[in-house]
């Protein structure tokens, strides 16, 4: 990897995927930390800014999604991968704050790729500028009309919050504008998925997934 040391945060809450990837990037020279979920990641960030972000999106707590739209409006230099099971693309899914997409499971050296990529002064084409607006994300707070939900904005402008009507649409962001400053700005919707079982307690932990009618939800990567 061009014998580049980075400064790479790993954010899986797969514990045993977490511990991997930490070995295999250690293994290459690099400092490496891990959290397992958004929260987490947050609080590494008050610690130490890394270099890298390796993120998974479909976490509980604070989603993947929700994660990388702070950090990309908080940390715009930090360099993002996102990776996911539930897309079997080679782009950036839509509405992602990132700069590459690692699908889990497929080659690995493609994984390590990206990062040494990242390493040089020229970023690869395939690379998203970095300066690439994030959505808001937000979760839905309650029924609206037989076609959408009620859903709370805040304006990253002027910090004012306000109700809007939510349609279910097959697009995953949305654009809006203030109703007191008239800032422009976009946002993504959150679904809360069905409760699934975790841990074998009986405990029920709700997943926010992103809303994609047309994406089948990979539920193996949420354990």
């Amino acid at each position: 990897m061009a014998g580049t040391t980075v400064n790479l945060l790993v954010v899986e809450d797969d514990a045993a995927l977490r511990v991997s990837l930490s070995h295999i990037f250690a293994a290459f020279g690099h400092r490496v930390r891990c959290a397992a979920d958004g929260f987490s990641a947050l609080s590494e960030l008050r610690v130490d800014v890394p270099d890298i972000i390796l993120s998974d999106l479909n976490m509980p707590g604070m989603s993947g999604f929700e994660f990388l739209s702070v950090v990309r409006r908080r940390f715009p230099s930090i360099k993002v991968i996102a990776m996911s099971s539930a897309f079997a693309i080679d782009s950036i899914p839509p509405g992602v704050a990132a700069d590459a997409f690692y699908q889990k499971g497929s080659n690995l050296g493609h994984l390590l790729e990206i990062v040494e990529g990242m390493t040089t002064p020229e970023a690869p084409p395939s690379l998203k500028p970095a300066g690439t607006p994030a959505p808001i994300w937000v979760e839905r707070t309650g029924h609206g009309s037989p076609g959408g939900a009620n859903i709370m904005l805040t304006c990253p402008e002027c910090l004012r919050a306000f109700p809007q009507l939510s349609l279910d649409t097959r697009l995953p962001v949305h654009e809006t504008n203030c109703i007191y400053c008239n800032s422009a700005f976009d946002y993504a919707v959150v679904q809360t998925a069905e409760p699934a079982l975790r841990g074998g307690r009986g405990q029920k932990q709700a997943i926010p997934t992103l809303l994609m009618p047309s994406e089948r939800q990979a539920q193996d990567s949420f354990s």
